[in-house]
């Protein structure tokens, strides 16, 4: 199976300043698996069964009250090398709250969890390949990677194709967030392939009274493909 990354846009296996790469970078050659009928045939989990606020993060998760936080809307589209949309795709959001923490039990940095908001929603693009979710805007937080080190906030993105095996995952970032140029996994992506990961703010998507909006399109290959973890 031929390699198809482009490493002039995505991150390495191995980079040093990102120290969780050390550990799990591969040290011998990738060995091509084929994948089976199931693989490829099979349904992506959850497609079917999308519900009415699976995209609106400001209430899929309210228990007692609103979430704390500024509102943002996340949209886009997904398109291949020639701007054709890509239709009926699974995307799915993960992210920490506005204080910057996330809904797990791994997650202890001390900062409090917010019980409206679960971090975590779902939709499908539309036949011109559109997407778009209602928000909180996530917090920096700090981890462990090296002394003082911080987190840019971000939001994580899942895309599934037609089926389990086309699975694709990338981060989206914020114009102007400070915290870009100390991040060892936003460095460990070539110059060229950061700015894909930056979204665009826009009063386009902005709705008044209520959030800021902010633009970020997905290109699955050719020259200003996004920068996947995965691929």
């Amino acid at each position: 199976m031929e390699n198809k990354r482009d490493w002039s846009v995505h991150p390495p296996y191995l980079h040093p300043g990102y120290t969780s790469t050390v550990l799990r970078a591969p040290s011998k050659p990738l060995i091509p698996i084929k994948h089976t009928l199931s693989e490829r045939t099979g349904p992506v989990y959850g497609m079917d069964v999308i519900g009415a606020l699976d995209n609106d993060l400001t209430k899929n998760g309210i228990k007692n009250g609103e979430p704390i936080g500024e509102r943002i809307v996340v949209a886009g589209r997904v398109i291949d090398e020639l701007g054709q949309p890509v239709r009926n795709t699974l995307v799915e959001i993960w992210q920490a709250n506005a204080a910057g923490r996330y809904i797990h039990k791994v997650d202890q940095h001390a900062a409090p969890l917010d019980p409206n908001f679960l971090g975590g929603g779902r939709c499908l693009t539309d036949n011109e390949g559109y997407y778009k979710f209602y928000t909180i805007k996530p917090g920096a937080y700090p981890w462990g990677n090296h002394p003082n080190a911080w987190r840019p906030n971000h939001i994580h993105l899942s895309l599934f194709g037609n089926n389990i095996s086309s699975r694709l995952v990338t981060q989206m970032y914020f114009p102007g967030d400070p915290l870009l140029e100390y991040d060892p996994i936003f460095l460990g992506v070539p110059p060229k392939g950061r700015e894909l990961l930056i979204s665009k703010f826009t009063m386009d998507l902005t709705e008044p009274s209520f959030a800021l909006g902010y633009e970020f399109n997905i290109v699955l290959r050719g020259n200003h493909e996004t920068p996947f973890e995965n691929r």
